[in-house]
């Protein structure tokens, strides 16, 4: 079903996606190996494609999701041949958040024999999970999430962990953790209020559980497009992947690792990180290569730039 979703809306953009691409696309095999809780592929030339797959079990994280992630951004950040990642979720919904009975050992008990050694153990399992989405943040290749249906706990922490966000109509997102009687603690609470420009609102997310429907998420600023189904965001994804691809790797990379230094420090260290960043970068001969595409009127993807 899936492959016959994006045969029908890449052939709205024939410039740049082919046949290959709804090979790639298809999820219907399963997660090769060697993951388990997600299935990786390539559907166009420098996008790497991560679906969260356990549709069986929307897409519920479990131990293996926790640890998987790690090892595939990790593997992405270092992949030359990658130049941007799109993430989705295979089957109904994007995902369910944190599989409570997988994860019930890890996290209601640490081993320790007394309090102290609980906690210490405990810190550890935390900052861990914590990782596996600090890890799309750190990694240098832009990040576009698409999100249908239900994005819930995990989800949040995961895709505000990400750079570009879009959903379809039918999306709707929750902060759960405090209706399961705890704290969000892998990412939510420190980058939804980078994300959402109103400190009310997410505190008022963030305490009540309360769901957020996609008209909100567009309006507050978690999500910048909204579309009508799967069908039209993945294909819309995929275009906006191949826009980005297309682009300098050198130019693309140090964008998102500036953008992600300012966000987190004054405009006056920002700017310094920035001059200290492009005193080297600006040697490439992407730029030239670039001002000359510019020049002749040339679109970027005209250009072939040298793997980073």
């Amino acid at each position: 079903m899936f492959s016959g979703i994006v045969r029908s809306a890449l052939s709205k953009y024939p410039s740049w996606l082919g046949p290959a691409v709804v090979r790639a696309m298809s999820s219907s095999g399963g997660p090769p190996s060697p993951y388990t809780a997600l299935a990786i592929s390539h559907p166009a030339e420098s996008v790497t494609h991560v679906e969260l797959h356990r549709p069986e079990k929307r897409n519920a994280m479990n131990r293996a999701f926790w640890s998987e992630m790690v090892d595939c951004f990790n593997e992405i950040a270092a992949d030359p041949d990658c130049r941007v990642v799109l993430v989705s979720g295979a089957g109904k919904i994007f995902t369910a958040g944190i599989d409570l009975m997988d994860m019930a050992g890890d996290v209601l008990q640490p081993e320790g024999d007394d309090m102290a050694r609980r906690s210490w153990n405990m810190k550890k399992i935390i900052t861990k999970y914590q990782e596996t989405f600090s890890v799309i943040e750190k990694c240098p290749k832009p990040v576009v999430v698409a999100i249908h249906g239900a994005c819930v706990g995990g989800g949040v922490d995961l895709i505000t962990a990400c750079d570009i966000r879009l959903c379809t109509q039918d999306a709707w997102f929750q902060v759960k953790e405090v209706d399961i009687g705890l704290a969000a603690d892998v990412g939510t609470l420190q980058r939804l209020p980078k994300v959402i420009g109103s400190r009310s609102l997410v505190n008022e997310l963030a305490l009540t559980a309360r769901k957020m429907f996609a008209d909100e998420a567009k309006s507050s600023g978690l999500v910048s497009r909204v579309f009508a189904d799967k069908e039209a965001m993945m294909a819309g994804a995929l275009q906006m992947a191949g826009e980005i691809a297309g682009r300098s790797p050198v130019a693309v990379q140090g964008t998102k690792i500036n953008l992600i230094y300012s966000r987190d420090h004054s405009v006056a260290e920002g700017l310094d990180y920035m001059a200290n960043w492009n005193m080297s970068m600006l040697q490439t001969e992407d730029v030239m290569k670039s001002a000359q595409a510019s020049m002749e009127k040339k679109s970027p993807k005209t250009i072939a730039f040298s793997k980073l």
